[in-house]
């Protein structure tokens, strides 16, 4: 199950971060994709201020991981632009955030892929324009839930 979504500016990138807090309260895995500057960031800052994080939102290009433990769900955020090895992950202990009951964020998948478990959704960003589309695959059957009502919940929207 595959949706696309218009995302007219910063704001509306900001507003489906906010739809999918809502639809991974829970936890789960998000991969998010696409070129440098699409708002993987922006997005994952709109998702964590509706979590409640009030702080600064930053990729953590360098560190890899920023984690934020005292959300509800803990939230992890990674940007693997970075990695070398996808076998680094192995080092800092990815499997260990994949078991906690948390959400877990990784933008630039693909440089993890072998060690990554299949995500829930997998969001691929794209610049058009003065905006971007945004695609949202279900990988899972509970994606496919998810997918659905965030989508809803976005375009219902005031």
């Amino acid at each position: 199950m595959t949706e696309s979504l218009w995302l007219a500016d910063e704001a509306a990138t900001e507003a489906l971060g906010g739809c999918l807090a809502s639809v991974f309260a829970s936890g789960g895995l998000l991969f998010l994709e696409g070129d440098l500057g699409t708002g993987k960031t922006t997005l994952t800052r709109g998702l964590l201020r509706s979590l409640g994080h009030q702080g600064a939102v930053k990729s953590p290009t360098y560190t890899l991981v920023e984690p934020y433990e005292s959300l509800e769900p803990a939230v992890y955020h990674f940007d693997l632009y970075r990695l070398g090895e996808p076998e680094e992950l192995e080092m800092m202990g990815i499997r260990d955030y994949m078991d906690k009951e948390a959400l877990v964020i990784v933008e630039w998948p693909r440089r993890g892929e072998g060690l990554l478990p299949e995500p829930d959704c997998h969001l691929v960003l794209e610049h058009a324009g003065r905006g971007r589309w945004a695609r949202l695959t279900a990988t899972s059957v509970q994606g496919e839930t998810r997918v659905a009502r965030a989508v809803n919940a976005f375009e219902s929207r005031e």
